[in-house]
């Protein structure tokens, strides 16, 4: 092949792989932007939240249901024991639920996410956790929650209607304003 017909090849070649690799930064800069993930509310907002019938993880045997809870603020937290933020936000837990743990209205509820029963006992026994936590077996709740990681947050209403969500870690404050919601007093 002569000189000038080689660079000719040449420039046609760096050209099509320029055109691809404008192609792939137009594709990804467009699927980019917005909101981060994390970030986004819960695409339950509004909807009646998901129900649920799970184990009590103290293996009472007792069930905890969504339904029974009709009529009651409820604040669900997904939880586990490995998970850093979880070991953050407890003692914001631990503080929300002793100022409401005499509110009939009220009812905690630590959902128990991809960890073994085993250490979430531990972990709630060596910490003194005194709000319902409960099992998730096959992450039937976590699932129907659409939740995308831990520690995640939930406000449902006193008619069954997912007001509040909160990825990551809750503060006291989160917790105060998430509850107005599912009181109907934010």
């Amino acid at each position: 092949m002569s000189e000038p017909r080689r660079s000719n090849v040449t420039r046609w070649v760096a050209l099509g792989a320029g055109l691809v690799l404008v192609a792939v930064v137009v594709a990804f800069a467009t699927q980019i932007g917005g909101e981060p993930a994390v970030n986004r509310p819960s695409p339950l907002l509004g909807k009646d939240a998901p129900a649920f019938d799970l184990p009590v993880l103290d293996a009472s045997g007792e069930q905890v249901s969504l339904d029974a809870l009709r009529g009651k603020a409820v604040i669900i937290n997904f939880w586990n024991s490995w998970c850093i933020p979880c070991r953050e936000e407890e003692p914001n837990l631990k503080a929300f639920y002793e100022a409401h743990a005499n509110d009939t209205d009220v009812v905690m509820i630590g959902i128990l996410r991809d960890d073994t029963v085993s250490s979430g006992r531990r972990w709630a026994d060596e910490r003194d956790l005194d709000w319902m936590l409960v099992e998730d077996p096959g992450g039937k709740a976590a699932l129907a929650y659409a939740t995308r990681g831990q520690p995640e947050t939930y406000a449902i209403s006193t008619d069954g209607v997912v007001v509040g969500s909160q990825l990551g870690p809750v503060t006291v404050e989160n917790l105060e304003a998430l509850l107005a919601a599912a009181r109907g007093t934010a």
